[in-house]
């Protein structure tokens, strides 16, 4: 009995041996459960990162520079459009205000020297028709320069005759001989006008 019982234990010794042995060598040459993985490997970075970036930086102001610098030019171009318009306009339009002028000057003369024996209804519509041409012109941008009571400017004043008024300062106007206007900021057609000049005393 006892020699039977240890034959039969020797086959389960090296059964149990063999599976030792085994497990050894997956230990040895196997890889266990909780060892760390191996490290990815490094990725390389820009030797200079920080000129890297201001060059991004110095790149990207530089574009919006040039944006602003375009958009300048782009509103001096519109701006500089618009006044030649402008200019082309009033020049168009100066030639017929200059011919209307002297019907203007026609009217006024007309109602200085009034005649007592024209009936005053005539005059009456003289003036109305005056006021109607003087208030288009006006829309158009035209306005009478004032001349009598100001002192003489070369610019805006013709003088056609210097005399001896009392009363009057020295290059001052005394008489508007013929009215002159103005288109806008320039001048249509200057005032004719007779300027005082005051003689030295002795």
């Amino acid at each position: 009995m006892n020699q039977e019982n240890e034959t039969k234990s020797e086959p389960l010794l090296d059964k149990a041996a063999t599976t030792a042995e085994t497990e050894g060598e997956g230990a040895t040459h196997g890889t266990a459960p909780d060892e760390p993985p191996a490290s990815a490997p490094n990725v390389r970075l820009p030797e200079d990162l920080a000129a890297a970036y201001q060059k991004v930086v110095a790149e990207k102001d530089e574009l919006y520079d040039r944006l602003l610098r375009k958009q300048a030019e782009f509103e001096n171009y519109r701006k500089r459009i618009q006044r030649e318009k402008e200019i082309f306009l009033q020049d168009a339009n100066a030639d017929l205000i200059r011919a209307l002028l002297p019907v203007l000057d026609g009217f006024e003369r007309a109602l200085r020297h009034r005649d007592k024996s024209v009936p005053k209804g005539f005059y009456e519509g003289v003036e109305l028709i005056h006021q109607e041409l003087l208030g288009v012109l006006a829309r158009a941008g035209v306005t009478p320069i004032e001349a009598a009571g100001k002192p003489f400017d070369p610019h805006l004043h013709q003088a056609v005759e210097t005399v001896e008024a009392e009363g009057h300062r020295d290059q001052e106007v005394v008489e508007e001989v013929q009215r002159g206007y103005k288109l806008k900021n320039r001048l249509l057609r200057p005032s004719i006008v007779k300027v005082a000049a005051v003689a030295a005393r002795k």
